[in-house]
């Protein structure tokens, strides 16, 4: 009998999982939500809950303005808008994100033009400039899986082109790049607090801004009534559509904007216990066989929301990823997984056929199919991720996580 769980032998790992769940929750939590409970459910202008987390958002990321939404993908949208992005107009977006990165645009009549990306998922700064027309209108860039992209070149591409530069940190909260936070570099940055988020209001969503105008536009788009009558000045040529906005209202729960100030005041610490046991597990995968984890560049502090490692098959004799990932799952090993949604969005029918769902939208210029984007296609298809854990008292079951990968490795050719 093999040794493998897979082929009938004893799992690394026993007992229930999942082995990682989030946000954390404990009784401090629960109380400040029931508080909120008994304080209001509703909250339609900026005070009470929202105003608390909006205030705390705006010191944490030191910006002027912070405004918070129903979800990321509302923020995005939000964003995209607010920066004037317009029907025909292109914006170039990374090829390997999660959809709502971009999709937002159909609903603008506006193009997503995807551009190439590194070894690590983020654009690639050098391919950019390429795809710049008369028609582009902004940069997007995500902080995949929490590493920051390489903002300084795209600063200076998106200034040397007159284009505005967004940033999409849903996966990114806390992380920087040179001292700096991410979601602060351009014109504005768009987050999600959707769950397993590194910032969780279980659902939810925040955008960030320096420049007033942007902010104003933010609270026309997704706001209306009380809060935009109070917020936009006279003077400004939206203050005349205070009553009916754009006719959304894209607004957080205060249930769940509770849920975030209290997680907010506890990020740093999470983020500093995430790092600890990613050196570790980056520390250990490095030193395995056919699995790579992907340096961080000096300066760049991550968030860790997920640690990838790049499977190499070539070195297990040509074993599958999916036959690898399958028996690193019987050992237990139940959080080893493999990105799903998040693709390269080249393969998605919403990006090679909007029309069906966008009767004549302007896309017919851009045209996706398979292998369009090889090096993005290419760490998809042999990425493995997990989850980072936050506390020292985690580091024995990290521990475990890599004892089953090891154990794989070692009797990989008994699954050939």
């Amino acid at each position: 009998m093999s040794a493998l769980a897979l082929l009938g032998g004893d799992a690394v790992l026993t007992g229930s999982a999942p082995h990682f769940v989030w946000p954390p929750v404990d009784d401090v939590t629960r109380a400040r939500v029931a508080a909120q409970l008994d304080t209001a459910v509703s909250v339609p202008g900026r005070s009470g809950i929202v105003a608390e987390l909006e205030d705390a958002l705006q010191e944490y990321f030191g910006v002027r303005h912070a405004i918070t939404l129903s979800s990321g993908t509302a923020a995005l949208h939000a964003v995209y808008w607010a920066a004037r992005v317009n029907a025909g107009d292109e914006v170039i977006v990374p090829a390997w994100t999660f959809h709502a990165t971009a999709s937002p645009l159909f609903h603008l009549r506006a193009v997503p033009v995807l551009c190439e990306t590194g070894p690590d998922g983020n654009i690639d700064p050098t391919r950019v400039e390429e795809l710049i027309t008369p028609r582009t209108r902004a940069i997007m860039v995500t902080h995949l899986w929490g590493r920051p992209a390489a903002m300084l070149a795209l600063q200076a591409i998106a200034k040397s082109h007159e284009l505005a530069l967004l940033e999409d940190g849903s996966h990114a909260h806390g992380a920087s790049h040179g001292g700096q936070k991410v979601g602060t570099f351009g014109l504005a940055g768009a987050f999600s607090l959707n769950g397993p988020k590194p910032l969780s209001g279980g659902e939810g969503g925040f955008v960030l801004t320096d420049d007033d105008d942007t902010y104003y536009r933010v609270l026309t788009f997704a706001h209306y009534n009380k809060r935009a009558e109070s917020e936009i000045p006279k003077s400004h040529p939206l203050a005349r559509y205070a009553v009916t906005g754009s006719g959304l209202k894209l607004r957080i729960h205060p249930l769940a904007a509770a849920l975030a100030l209290d997680q907010l005041g506890r990020l740093d610490g999470y983020l500093a216990g995430r790092a600890e046991v990613a050196h570790h597990l980056s520390e250990q995968f490095a030193g395995m066989p056919g699995l790579d984890v992907i340096p961080m560049p000096d300066g760049v502090i991550p968030s860790w929301y997920g640690l990838t490692i790049t499977y190499r098959p070539e070195e297990f004799g040509g074993l599958s990823i999916e036959r690898f990932h399958q028996a690193l799952v019987a050992e237990g090993a139940t959080g080893f997984d493999r990105p799903g949604s998040t693709r390269p969005m080249n393969q998605l029918p919403l990006y090679r056929q909007p029309g069906p769902l966008f009767p004549g939208h302007p896309h017919s210029h851009r045209r996706y199919a398979d292998g369009d984007f090889p090096v993005a296609e290419h760490t998809y298809r042999h990425t493995i991720k997990l989850p980072v854990w936050h506390r020292g008292e985690d580091l024995p079951l990290a521990g475990r996580y890599v004892r089953a990968a090891r154990k794989v490795i070692d009797h990989h050719k008994e699954l050939l």
